[in-house]
């Protein structure tokens, strides 16, 4: 299809420029090889675009890249789940940033490795992986994944592969970046945010309202990020990091200064143009409490 063609080209350039600048410890580890990245500053309990209080770690096997706490091992709680899909032609390296912002919030981000990701089964197999990761008592992971409260968000391709992977009954939410076509939001049994760029070329605005408006048996947000393009969220994911994380810690980690972000009369994304051209809740999102997401 025109949309992947003209998406390829841009992703693989990028990935290439992004793994050379990165060096040997990032996205060319070997399979199952441990980096470490410094440890962010704590954030402020309603600074979701601040780097949170968990350094970060990542590990690269042949499958996915996982982004997680560091010192998971030792952590005194079971960390929620994000699985992510990259767009057409991508790696987990292009969106580096973002995937270790929400590390550094505590959760683990299972990026599949695949640059296809529609269909969901890298991203699948990685809920799979952690599973037996968390039952095993020689692994770092062992009894640490909260495999109660899993997420499922990717960008453009991986946006339709989130949602094709939000029929899954272990996923608890969806956040699909920017996503393509290729995907029925009417299997999707839990709350989406939906999310587009404003001046996107490549995904239309349009083309996520359709997935918002056919998503009328869920609660459903849809956000038009302000200005933002098909590759505002590559690299430094800007404007996406706040609201991404705000919505996974009020599904995943129950924080209610989250939630207040979309829903109750408070919604904070609703009142913040600066940020957003268009924001709209279906009926079922406008009878969510804030304090209970």
């Amino acid at each position: 299809m025109l949309w992947r063609r003209n998406l390829f080209a841009p992703l693989a350039a990028l990935a290439l420029v992004l793994t050379a600048s990165a060096g040997a410890g990032t996205a060319a580890a070997a399979t199952d090889t441990t980096v470490v990245a410094a440890a962010p500053a704590a954030s402020a309990a309603d600074d979701f675009g601040a780097p949170g209080p968990y350094a970060t770690a990542v590990e690269v096997g042949a499958i996915t890249t996982l982004y997680y706490p560091r010192d998971i091992a030792d952590s005194d709680r079971r960390h929620p789940v994000i699985v992510w899909g990259n767009g057409t032609g991508g790696v987990p390296l292009v969106y580096r940033d973002l995937l270790l912002h929400w590390a550094s919030q505590g959760f683990v981000v299972a990026a599949a490795n695949t640059p296809m990701s529609n269909l969901g089964i890298s991203m699948r197999a990685s809920i799979d992986m952690l599973t037996g990761r968390n039952a095993d008592p020689g692994s770092i992971f062992f009894d640490r994944v909260d495999l109660e409260h899993i997420g499922a968000s990717g960008h453009s391709q991986g946006g339709a592969a989130a949602i094709v992977v939000g029929s899954d009954p272990r996923i608890d939410t969806i956040l699909p970046i920017q996503p393509g076509p290729l995907a029925n939001i009417n299997a999707v049994r839990v709350p989406a945010l939906l999310l587009a760029g404003q001046r996107d070329s490549i995904v239309f605005p349009a083309l996520v309202k359709a997935f918002y408006n056919a998503a009328d048996h869920i609660p459903a947000l849809y956000g038009e990020v302000r200005g933002a393009d098909h590759f505002t969220v590559v690299g430094d994911p800007g404007p996406f990091a706040a609201p991404t994380t705000a919505w996974f810690r009020a599904h995943l980690m129950v924080d209610r200064t989250a939630s207040a972000q979309f829903f109750g009369p408070g919604c904070g994304i609703c009142t913040d143009t600066a940020t957003w051209s268009d924001v709209r809740r279906n009926s079922l999102a406008l009878n969510v409490p804030a304090a209970t997401p």
